[in-house]
């Protein structure tokens, strides 16, 4: 039982604040600006000290946990997976402690749970507004996409254990669990309103790391991000006022409807000329931030090309475009984070260019390497987070030789750029290949021709230059520890999915949307990937000189758009400047002109103010009762 003096003492920093505001008699000048941004902070860190001193608060939310799985595994209900993590991320500010990494890491696992215990024909039908959404409609592709999400969920949450704040762990799950919601989407209403709410948790997670950079950052990525979702909306209303359809279907882009939503699912994936976001925001997030940044807005813009614009063969040329933006802007840049933001682009070019080709293996292809990519790039990411963290340093230029005090990290790391190299015996080999092989298999030699170079390109700047200027190449002096235990084991768990799934294929592939009949351990197949990335490493130190970066920025496209709204900006403040001078000196003049007026009569000279002889008065008194008269004898 629960005294009540406990029960109430969280209410103690509210109490005492609205009797202070009762004291100064509501006059809120009383209460300065700093005590009003405390009194938040006050009540929460007294919630959470009643949370640490009741487990067995805790306790009792087990239980409608333990509920729902049971009800999900008997098929009674079916709650939708990812609004369960929305939902439970709620909880998470008024926890500390076992009780927080409790919820950290269970949510993600009871998640992973529900979405395996979804039956293939489930089904929930929620009327609104005329309409029936549709929030758990189970689809092969969706399983698969929602499974690595939660997965990914579980390992950033473990990565980032203990250090993250509790807007960016909260944020973390709400972004996590509404990417799920949006894979068992079964309707374009509950697309959008999971897709809305990704963005805000992704904003969240970026503003989260508390500095200026990044809250800047973050706002530059609220604003893209919202004009990706106008569009979206835009699109859903107007297929629905010529529909009267809310089922997500297969749509060819021939209509505006499908365009506008084309466009905005695009603005998702990191499509130009909108790519530079990528690099822009990530990078400024948190080391535990950026490493689930990279795993759910842009796959999740995949996985709804993937079902709604299969086969678009636009989509070829923008996903070309894609992969070699994302490597030359790699190779350019000096800043690991941002080397391995480009790189996002460019793998995601890849999974856009395999749908736009639109064959069971294609898509196959798609799914697949978006499985591993969000493995292998969160290695990579938390590789680079691990150092950033004990050295401060994300400049190519300030590391170097940290292979000596930090070789775990750097195994792990190197394991990530083995797996997005495609080397064989790792998950981007089994996983990239079956994108080139649909290629070839259509006869698209040229697009085949590019996606080969582009392997070597991946090879160059992800696989060689980020491992070696960080861990190798000089020695900076630097002599970090390998990073807390927590993080090191989320990094050992991705390494170990990067090599079990290069070495056991079929167990990915026994979960892709289509049969999958594809060996890719042939000697052809993996004699040619062994020579090209022989090459391209013969080419990075052939090039050496040509590799190594200088303390230099790199200009993206994004530097177009800013200036010109900048410009934009300017331009109309100084011409609505002109005009608010322009108004003022109008309404002084005029004001002049009446008190010119008014003082020209009223004044001590003017004509109402003058004085009058009295016997001018008799005379004009006399007219008037003689007029008067007058008027009255007629």
């Amino acid at each position: 039982m629960i005294e009540r003096p406990a029960r109430v003492a969280f209410l103690a920093p509210l109490k005492a604040g609205l009797q202070r505001m009762i004291a100064a008699r509501l006059d809120v000048s009383a209460v300065s600006p700093a005590a009003l941004a405390e009194a938040p902070r006050e009540f929460l860190r007294a919630i959470n000290a009643y949370g640490e001193q009741h487990p067995q608060l805790m306790l009792a939310l087990t239980l409608p946990t333990l509920l729902l799985l049971t009800l999900a595994g008997t098929g009674l209900f079916v709650p939708p997976p990812g609004l369960v993590m929305v939902l439970g991320a709620a909880l998470l500010p008024f926890t500390r402690g076992d009780a927080r990494r409790m919820l950290i890491l269970g949510l993600p696992l009871v998640t992973l749970v529900l979405i395996w215990l979804v039956p293939a024909d489930a089904g929930l039908s929620v009327p609104f507004l005329g309409l029936a959404l549709d929030p758990v409609h189970y689809t092969a592709v969706g399983r698969l996409f929602a499974t690595v999400f939660a997965i990914m969920a579980f390992a950033g949450g473990l990565y980032g254990l203990g250090r993250a704040n509790t807007l960016e762990t909260t944020a973390t799950l709400v972004y996590a669990g509404s990417a799920i919601g949006v894979t068992f989407a079964g309707d374009f209403v509950t697309l959008f309103v999971f897709w809305e709410l990704m963005a805000l948790g992704s904003t969240a997670v970026v503003y989260a790391a508390g500095t200026e950079s990044a809250r800047r950052a973050a706002f530059r990525y609220l604003l893209i991000h919202l004009l990706g979702g106008v569009v979206l909306m835009a699109g859903i209303t107007a297929l629905v006022a010529a529909t009267g359809e809310i089922a997500i279907t297969v749509l060819t882009a021939d209509s505006l409807p499908a365009i506008l939503i084309l466009i905005g699912f695009l603005v998702n994936a990191g499509a130009p000329p909108l790519s530079a976001w990528i690099a822009d925001a990530y990078p400024e997030a948190t080391p535990s931030g950026m490493v689930v940044l990279s795993a759910f807005t842009t796959k999740t813009a995949v996985f709804a090309l993937l079902v709604v614009f299969p086969g678009t063969e636009v989509l070829i040329w923008i996903g070309l475009y894609m992969v070699f933006y994302g490597i030359i802007y790699a190779l350019l840049e000096n800043d690991m984070r941002r080397i391995l933001a480009y790189s996002i682009v460019n793998q995601v070019g890849f999974m856009v260019c395999a749908i736009g080709i639109g064959t069971p293996l294609a898509l196959n292809g798609a799914a697949a390497h978006a499985f591993a990519h969000i493995i292998y790039k969160a290695l990579l990411l938390m590789s680079a987070g691990s150092v950033l963290m004990m050295t401060g340093k994300r400049k190519c230029t300030d590391l170097g030789g940290l292979f000596q005090t930090m070789p775990l990290t750097a195994i792990n790391g190197i394991i990530g750029a083995l797996a997005i190299s495609a080397f064989p015996f790792t998950s981007g080999f089994v996983t990239k290949s079956l994108e080139t092989s649909a290629a070839a298999d259509e006869g698209l030699l040229i697009v085949w021709l590019l996606l080969l170079g582009a392997s070597a390109g991946v090879f160059l700047h992800a696989g060689i230059k980020f491992p070696w200027f960080v861990f190798f190449q000089k020695d900076s002096g630097l002599r970090p520890p390998e990073p807390p235990a927590h993080m090191m084991n989320a990094m050992w768990l991705f390494s170990f999915l990067c090599i079990a799934i290069g070495l056991f294929p079929q167990l990915l592939y026994a979960i892709l949307p289509y049969p999958v009949d594809y060996q890719p351990y042939t000697v052809e197949h993996v004699l040619t990937q062994l020579q090209l990335l022989l090459f391209a490493g013969f080419a990075f130190f052939v090039m050496l000189d040509q590799m190594k970066r200088t303390r230099t920025i790199s200009l993206d496209f994004d530097w177009f758009y800013r200036r010109f709204f900048h410009s934009l900006g300017d331009e109309f403040t100084n011409r609505t400047a002109n005009a608010r001078d322009g108004m003022e000196q109008s309404a002084l003049r005029a004001i002049r002109r009446f008190i010119t007026r008014l003082y020209a009569h009223h004044g001590p000279h003017g004509f109402l103010a003058r004085t009058r002889p009295t016997g001018s008065m008799v005379l004009w008194v006399a007219l008037m009762l003689g007029c008067s008269l007058l008027l009255y004898i007629r």
